[in-house]
């Protein structure tokens, strides 16, 4: 048996989040249960993870979706299994590739940073949508506050300010271009950081949305109640593996860690499952909307 990495997509919609967890449906969950049909793992393993050195790269909460997760686990590494495994799988699960890696690989200790994507109506960022360009310069001013290495225990629950695990490293947060789907405008906000605390994301997004709408201050970054956006809009998009690559990526024995060859697999699934998915639920159930109109009960 060989360790190997799994690179996966899944819209998380109608799970309670990534990891393993009995009583309620999650995505390693209906993995593990391919793998065992599949014939790929055993039945001891499907029981105890630990005998297959299990390990996911990043935790996604629940109705999270994902398009480049990756988990690490000692399996008879063969590429010609995928297929089969899939037929296992639901069609919101896709594995796209099994790339052999080093003994000690762990995928959550060599994931070098995490860039997750939020998407959104555009309607939230003010109560009459006017220029588009003032806009978006305003909403990257507002983001590119987040840069740098911070203390985000306010941004999480059950952490102190003393708590080193509370700072934490953003490379970049940016907003892309507007676009339209089912008649509303939408844009994508992308954040890349070496790791985050829990709903942290969902809190930086939640406090640029009330500044941007003038509700909040913008000089603070220490403020006590901060707003936490909807789950419905979070993907992680990409877990990077640089230090790994560069050490083993060419080493002739192995192959790089990241999503070249399937990137176009990929972008199908995600336009297909994922964004569909939250274009579709927001125009029907308006979780931005309803999200907003609670804004001004925050004492911040």
């Amino acid at each position: 048996k060989k360790k190997c990495a799994l690179l996966i997509s899944y819209c998380g919609v109608g799970y309670a989040g990534m990891q393993i967890n009995p009583g309620v449906r999650t995505i390693e969950e209906q993995l593990i249960n391919a793998l065992h049909q599949a014939e790929v793992i055993t039945d001891d393993a499907k029981e105890c993870l630990g005998k297959m050195s299990f390990q996911r790269c990043a935790r996604t909460d629940k109705g999270v979706s994902a398009a480049r997760q990756v988990v690490s686990l000692k399996i008879s590494a063969l590429s010609s299994l995928l297929p089969k495994i899939n037929s296992f799988l639901p069609p919101e699960i896709r594995i796209f590739g099994m790339i052999k890696t080093t003994k000690a690989f762990d995928c959550k200790q060599n994931c070098s940073a995490r860039t997750y994507e939020y998407l959104t109506p555009t309607f939230a960022f003010a109560k009459d949508y006017v220029s588009r360009t003032e806009k978006i310069e305003e909403i990257n001013k507002a983001l590119s506050n987040y840069k740098g290495t911070k203390n985000y225990h306010n941004f999480t629950s059950g952490k102190k300010f003393e708590d080193p695990s509370a700072n934490r490293y953003i490379i970049s947060f940016k907003c892309g271009k507007p676009f339209e789907r089912n008649g509303r405008e939408f844009v994508v906000l992308t954040v890349k950081g070496q790791s985050f605390v829990l709903h942290q994301i969902r809190k930086m997004i939640g406090l640029v949305i009330a500044v941007v709408r003038g509700v909040a201050p913008s000089s603070t970054f220490d403020l006590i109640d901060i707003p936490k956006a909807p789950a419905l809009g979070l993907v992680l998009d990409t877990v990077h593996f640089d230090a790994y690559n560069k050490k083993f990526g060419n080493d002739g024995l192995h192959e790089p860690l990241d999503w070249q060859l399937i990137n176009e697999e990929v972008y199908k699934f995600k336009e297909d499952f994922i964004h569909k998915h939250i274009i579709d639920t927001e125009t029907k159930e308006h979780t931005m909307m309803r999200w907003l109109n609670t804004l001004s009960s925050h004492t911040y």
